[in-house]
């Protein structure tokens, strides 16, 4: 198997690629690196170098933060759907962005550690598709999109972004982002016709650089963990923040009046006006959004532990 280093120089706000390169060379696998371009560039590389590898297995590192991960995982699905060639593919995760949520689902697993993930071994992961996009772990409309939105604007600026950059969005959409007009689906059937605060669409457990918005997501089962929250006042809001944070909402009795809970395959999203959600952490705007769990679609190497 060849191993295949994709680099985000961008990503956490400063170049891993030198500290990548080090580590690579103390290695005795067959690998070489590539540098992203900009964005998309990754989705471009990993689909066109599947398409010309004849079958032969291919590993796939993706050094970045979650929108790295993003990318890699929608190559490989791209060629899949065109060409059937990711069966022999797996992707690794090297986590060095601002957020790394993904991960996160693994708490005991240390995806740093270069020579962990090389002796890894893969385990398969659903993924979402969104039209000709792929989302691995969240897909958010609402509130947190428009943190989302947020936090790509601050994300190198100083105080505000890196590690407090979902803290900045948080405080910026409060004045515009509480009221979300859309009518959902699960599975065929009506679920949400009205004002939501916010609405989440997870297949792993973070968002946010942390917060365990969906902390009873299990990212292999074919299902999909869909949450909406009731538009509410700026104090209650702030007083639901940490429960959130720490994976609690739908534990707590007095706050069940204020949310909606669906597992499903297959959501659909028809905001009132044209819109936007937020894929891994990036904004893909639209005024339908088509939501469809592929079950174990790819393989994702989980470092080993000794």
């Amino acid at each position: 198997m060849k191993h295949i280093f994709v680099v985000n120089p961008m990503a956490g706000g400063h170049d891993s690629s030198e500290t990548i390169t080090r580590s690579l060379a103390r290695l005795t696998v067959e690998n070489e690196i590539y540098t992203t371009r900009g964005p998309r560039d990754a989705t471009h590389f990993v689909a066109e170098r599947l398409n010309q590898s004849g079958g032969e297995p291919l590993r796939f590192y993706s050094c970045g933060g979650d929108g790295t991960l993003n990318e890699v995982v929608s190559g490989i699905m791209q060629s899949f759907i065109i060409h059937h060639s990711s069966f022999n593919t797996e992707v690794a995760c090297f986590p060095c962005g601002s957020g790394d949520d993904f991960v996160r689902y693994w708490p005991e697993s240390d995806f740093r550690n270069i020579q962990a993930l090389v002796n890894g071994t893969a385990v398969p992961v659903d993924v979402m598709r969104l039209g000709d996009r792929y989302c691995v772990n969240t897909l958010n409309y609402g509130f947190e999109a428009a943190v989302c939105h947020t936090m790509a604007a601050v994300r190198r600026v100083p105080v505000l972004g890196g590690p407090m950059a979902y803290t900045t969005g948080i405080v910026a959409s409060l004045a515009t982002g509480r009221h979300n007009r859309c009518r959902v689906t699960v599975d065929g059937e009506v679920w949400i016709d009205g004002e939501v605060l916010l609405l989440s669409v997870a297949n792993g457990q973070y968002a946010g650089g942390g917060y365990h918005c969906a902390p009873r997501a299990i990212n292999d089962d074919g299902l999909l963990e869909v949450m909406a929250v009731k538009p509410m006042s700026i104090p209650r809001f702030a007083q639901l923040i940490k429960y959130y944070k720490n994976g609690e909402l739908l534990d707590r009795e007095e706050l069940r009046p204020l949310l909606s809970y669906r597992r499903g395959k297959h959501i659909t999203i028809d905001p009132l006006a044209d819109s936007y959600v937020a894929t891994d952490g990036e904004i893909v705007p639209g005024c339908h959004f088509d939501v469809l769990c592929l079950q174990r679609a790819i393989n994702v190497v989980l470092p080993t532990n000794n």
